[in-house]
């Protein structure tokens, strides 16, 4: 059996991104639509896009309205969507798979559990929290792992299943 390798902050941060392309944006764009337009006032958005291009000063003083409700529901479609992710494909979302990485439980190296998924995902918050020092540590720490690693339990690995053998 070949020796686990942590998958280190720059690919997972390259999963992450291409997750958000995957996941979040397609939902972020169906929820505007179910909700008719009420998530956010994209319209006072633009302006201060607009705004801010041209120098005003003042391009931030009127933020857009945002709907907490649908906010929720964007928040909640991601997160369940994640798990059924992880679920399905062994720890992996989109991102993981197309990058050959999947998350595994620490002590195990067995698929993460349903209470790690949603661990993991909640611990998104306190990692995110202090300017992202959560998903920093993952750069520093030899295991490579995050603060929301760290409570669920867990780590992200190099998918050797998915990478091809020499």
């Amino acid at each position: 059996m070949n020796e686990v390798k942590p998958a280190g902050f720059w690919i997972r941060f390259v999963a992450s991104f291409l997750d958000t392309l995957f996941i979040a944006l397609p939902v972020g764009i169906l929820i505007y639509f179910i909700s008719d337009g009420n998530w956010f006032d994209f319209a006072q958005y633009q302006q201060n896009i607009q705004m801010a291009m041209s120098g005003n000063t003042h391009a931030l003083d009127n933020q857009p309205k945002t709907s907490f409700t649908w906010e929720l529901v964007f928040e909640l479609s991601v997160l369940i969507l994640t798990v059924i992710f992880w679920d399905k494909w062994q720890g992996a979302t989109p991102g993981k798979k197309f990058l050959h990485v999947k998350i595994v439980d620490t002590h195990t190296g067995k698929d993460i559990t349903n209470k790690q998924a949603l661990t993991r995902s909640l611990a998104y918050i306190p990692s995110l929290l202090l300017f992202g020092i959560g998903f920093l540590m993952v750069a520093f720490r030899k295991d490579k792992r995050g603060l929301h690693d760290l409570i669920a339990g867990t780590a992200v690995i190099y998918d050797e299943d998915a990478t091809p053998q020499s």
